[in-house]
């Protein structure tokens, strides 16, 4: 049986919000069309670490704060998933998507929905379960954010 992926992602948090990211409508890749996390798989040779600044600078040129902090591990068959958390310390419109089809900043209540509207798909999108269920969890667990 193989093993799961490994991946970095990191949550990125601003006023009371989580920067959260639509991923491409391409069915060969995982998750098509959803809201999700930024963050990808970790090279061979990366840490966790190494991995998640590398993915964040790629995905939407944003430069880790240095203080960034491990928020845990989720996995199942497919992925597993080191979390980071970081604040998000300038305005969206500074960060340059790279990735994706669109992202957003949405409030604990829109993911606790389980989907967002898109500007740009012109359409409410779902939010991906594991997702959402890493990010209800975060903001649970750390209410000073939000």
């Amino acid at each position: 049986m193989p093993q799961p992926n490994p991946v970095a992602i990191c949550l990125l948090y601003r006023e009371g919000k989580l920067l959260m990211q639509l991923r491409d409508n391409i069915p060969t890749i995982l998750y098509p069309g959803l809201w999700g996390l930024f963050g990808g798989h970790i090279e061979a040779g990366e840490t966790p670490e190494i991995a998640v600044v590398r993915e964040i600078a790629e995905e939407i040129t944003y430069s880790l704060p240095s203080d960034f902090q491990k928020f845990g591990i989720y996995g199942d068959d497919i992925v597993h998933r080191h979390i980071f958390h970081a604040p998000l310390t300038v305005p969206i419109e500074e960060l340059n998507l790279q990735e994706g089809w669109d992202f957003g900043l949405l409030t604990p209540a829109q993911i606790a929905s389980g989907f967002h509207y898109s500007d740009i798909a012109k359409e409410s999108r779902p939010i991906g379960q594991a997702h959402q269920k890493i990010l209800l969890e975060f903001a649970e667990k750390h209410p000073q954010f939000f």
